[in-house]
């Protein structure tokens, strides 16, 4: 699966034994963390070096122009691309005033794993400062499926040979900077200082950012929280100002001492609700995930997985690494799109910003199908905000001079972002794409009311449009689709495609 000697093969884990520093984009994806509504990149915990940082939420977004050299009809004027929020994953060390940083001192011991059946990221090491000092670093993270708003991070500090000053900054960070996208089409457009400040906060040790979107206006607030043990005694601080909140925890370590820190993170987003009912929500948040407490957390976490083994966990007898590729695979699956809620589930889930963070047709065709038999409230969820942006597909339909609904081939909020026709608009098959995942959730489940409210008027409303888009033929030849695009995407405008016209005749049939 992961050909590379730093990962070794386990049934219920992704271990890493070792750290390579030119593996870390590969890493921080194979590692992220998510449930649906949050997204975690498996960055280390104090923030440098990486190779993309990321922290995300479903369905927040930014705008960008989307430029022409020659106007076509039917092109949408801007284009939505996901945005790196606020960052809550930031946890600084300093060892004797000396940051901890995997590239000086000396790194005697360091792992990571992911745990498939409890759902989080565990790292250890051991490193010693330029200066001598030893130290002991123990970290888990996760983010909740049972809290659907809440991620959060244990990060222990152990003294190893002699006493040892440590200081710990706990940070959020807004508008950190990201490296430099290469032409890679599937990377994400780059957007500067996406997030403009619209509030700032702190008390004891909790703190809160709020920011909206600079174009799209959508409003985002991020909070953490902190519980604190150590020798006494144990000092803290908290700082805020409109891009950075910092809590500062600073101890004495004898030798086998330990700080241990719990943060706890929350995020909320809105395009209607105010700043003060976002905020409050993350405060909300962050009170039930302090009452819950980390082990609390833990517990829920497995529990959730628990439930989710027993239904979808499909046993290999005689190859371990394909065993391990099916149980990482549908890990990462449910990760996408457990808690979505009635948002988008981008091609890349939300473990980091390629493709725009866009839905395709891919969410219907690959994602749906392991969800609607392994977790079929994700997959009724998906196909709720199908239905959710109806209005905008049956406009776009009417700009297209078309009968029913058209579903964008990419997009965060339901407009279509594709400036591309050939690629974009006339790959029309994603209409049936949409009605299939329809007809199999309610032929699965046989939800009833699922299919009253939601499966019979998007399959009315994609069939309308096949009739709208087909012709028959004069010549007695049958039902036509001419000039579309099929899903591989570069046989481009093509006549009676095989796959978009089986699709639509199992369409309007059902």
């Amino acid at each position: 699966m992961i050909k590379q000697p730093a990962y070794t093969i386990e049934p219920w884990a992704i271990p890493e034994q070792e750290l390579h520093l030119d593996l870390l984009a590969q890493s921080e994806s194979v590692f992220a963390l998510s449930n649906g509504h949050i997204g975690l990149r498996g960055n280390l915990d104090e923030g440098e070096p990486f190779g993309l940082p990321g922290t995300y939420l479903s369905g927040f977004y930014d705008l960008r122009p989307l430029p022409y050299a020659e106007k076509a009809y039917g092109q949408p004027e801007s284009g939505q691309t996901v945005v790196n929020v606020t960052n809550g994953k930031l946890l600084r060390l300093l060892v004797d005033d000396e940051p901890f940083d995997v590239r000086y001192g000396e790194l005697l011991e360091h792992r990571r794993v992911l745990d498939l059946r409890s759902g989080v990221l565990r790292r250890e090491l051991v490193w010693r400062s330029p200066a001598g000092r030893e130290i002991l670093v123990r970290s888990t993270r996760l983010v909740s499926f049972t809290h659907r708003s809440v991620a959060a991070i244990l990060y222990e500090v152990e003294a190893r040979d002699e006493a040892t000053r440590v200081v710990v900054q706990s940070e959020l960070v807004a508008n950190e900077p990201v490296p430099t996208q290469t032409d890679d089409p599937r990377a994400a457009a780059a957007l500067r200082s996406p997030l403009r400040g619209e509030h700032h906060s702190h008390r004891e040790l909790r703190c809160t950012l709020a920011h909206s979107a600079s174009a799209s206006g959508l409003l985002l607030a991020a909070g953490m929280d902190h519980l604190v043990e150590g020798p006494g005694p144990t000092l803290t601080e908290a700082e805020s100002e409109p891009d950075l909140a910092r809590v500062t925890v600073s101890a004495e370590l004898e030798p086998g001492q330990r700080l241990r820190i719990v943060k706890l993170l929350a995020y909320a987003w809105s395009s209607q609700r105010s700043r003060p009912a976002v905020r409050d929500q993350v405060d909300a948040a962050l009170a039930s995930a302090r009452r819950t407490g980390w082990e609390g957390l833990l517990a829920g976490q497995r529990a959730y997985l628990d439930n989710f083994w027993a239904q979808a966990d499909v046993e290999l007898d005689g190859d371990p690494e394909l065993q391990q590729a099916v149980r990482f695979a549908l890990f990462h699956t449910l990760q996408a799109g457990a808690r979505a809620e009635g948002r988008a589930i981008a091609a890349k889930g939300l473990t980091g910003p390629g493709y725009d963070g866009h839905c395709f047709w891919d969410t219907e065709t690959y994602v749906l199908p392991l969800l609607t038999y392994t977790a079929p409230h994700a997959a009724a969820d998906a196909l709720r905000w199908r239905h959710a942006t109806l209005d905008l597909a049956r406009r776009r339909a009417e700009e297209l001079r078309l009968g029913g609904a058209v579903f964008p081939w990419r997009t965060i909020r339901g407009q279509e972002c594709s400036g591309y026709w050939p690629a974009g608009t006339a790959a029309f098959h994603v209409n049936a794409d949409i009605a299939d995942a329809v007809r199999r959730y309610v032929a699965a489940t046989g939800d009833e009311e699922f299919e009253r409210s939601v499966g019979f008027e998007l399959l009315v409303e994609t069939a309308r449009m096949w009739r709208s888009l087909g012709h028959d033929h004069p010549g007695g030849d049958g039902f036509r689709i001419d000039g579309v695009t099929g899903p591989d995407e570069y046989s481009a405008i093509a006549d009676n495609n095989v796959y978009t016209n089986l699709m639509a005749q199992r369409n309007l049939r059902v």
